[in-house]
């Protein structure tokens, strides 16, 4: 008997649910992704996974197909490492011109070294600033896609062990010996990243969640050095356990009525100190100038609704960011 979770909710087209609804899960072929992905198919979801190979992504298909007792599955091509390569997994989705209601930015790496194809550090690269880039393509057809969209940031109890950002370093090769301390600041920003879009999407209908998946077996360690690996694999859960809070994150009702929030074990916790507005702020600028894609149509239309409503109810509040921009109206 499978352990892998069961969304809830009455399915068809409510936001309560997976049934009847689209969702893209990055790194879908293994590990926690796999398990989100066959958890979202078996209840009605349609899934579209992605893999940096064609192949695996092919043989993953078939494998959640079979488990989930669904033919509503679907592989498309990413490396989070390469932004072209991202843009290109966007583009082949849009395409198909049908709603994305859910995006799970799942994928990541773990305890490597080296530099993605556009020059950034390998955690970061993955982990976050391929994401944010797949999310900025994206946006509009979520917005586009009817109530209960929203987007899923799996990040990693392992932002508490980040003491901020060094931007600077960012820019260079993964530093430490395991990439651990690189994994953290990685994990931090998946959390800035999703307090941020809830900053500037409100009044967009689209919301966004991080999480703690737990500490997961999961493929994420397989380029730790050994004996790395096998100490900090001991007492882990295993990838279907892992994907259970995704899968709440991704298709519970019960999470709309926030956005920005970090959830572990289905439940809010808080997240670090560190994470402000001032650094959330900061990261997204240079997130939007390192990827080349700055601020959607939609935000700043939602930001301009944002000031009417407040000009009309005699608030003072800002239209202006965390990070010092603002919006000419």
């Amino acid at each position: 008997m499978s352990d892998l979770p069961r969304p809830g909710g009455a399915g068809g087209s409510s936001p309560d649910g997976a049934a009847g609804r689209t969702f893209l899960v990055t790194g879908g072929n293994t590990g926690i992704g796999h398990a989100t992905a066959v958890a979202l198919a078996r209840d009605g979801g349609r899934v579209y996974i992605t893999s940096r190979s064609a192949a695996a992504g092919e043989t993953a298909v078939s494998a959640i197909k079979a488990a989930a007792g669904a033919e509503t599955v679907w592989p498309l091509p990413l490396d989070l490492a390469s932004l072209a390569s991202v843009r290109s997994c966007a583009a082949a989705f849009l395409e198909r011109d049908e709603p994305l209601h859910v995006l799970v930015n799942n994928a990541g790496v773990g305890g490597q070294r080296g530099q993605t194809q556009d020059g950034f550090e390998q955690h970061f690269g993955v982990n976050h600033l391929g994401h944010y880039a797949l999310t900025s393509l994206l946006l509009e057809r979520l917005k586009a896609s009817g109530p209960g969209a929203r987007i899923v940031n799996v990040s990693s109890e392992a932002h508490y062990d980040a003491p901020g950002v060094d931007f600077d370093a960012l820019r260079r090769r993964t530093r430490s010996f395991t990439g651990m301390r690189e994994y953290a600041v990685s994990k931090l920003c998946n959390v800035l990243f999703t307090q941020e879009l809830a900053r500037r999407f409100t009044g967009l209908g689209v919301t966004s969640y991080a999480l703690h998946p737990g500490v997961v077996a999961s493929d994420i360690w397989r380029r730790v050095p050994w004996p790395a690996r096998a100490v900090i694999k001991r007492r882990m859960l295993t990838v279907d356990q892992g994907a259970v809070t995704s899968v709440y994150c991704a298709t519970s009702g019960a999470v709309l009525a926030e956005s920005g929030l970090f959830y572990d074990k289905c439940r809010v916790r808080e997240p670090s100190p560190v994470a402000t507005p001032e650094l959330a702020g900061q990261l997204w600028t240079h997130s939007a100038e390192w990827t080349g894609l700055g601020l959607s149509p939609l935000v700043i239309a939602g930001y301009r609704r944002s000031r009417r409503a407040s000009s009309r109810s005699g608030s003072n509040s800002s239209t202006g960011f965390p990070d010092g921009s603002s919006i000419i109206t």
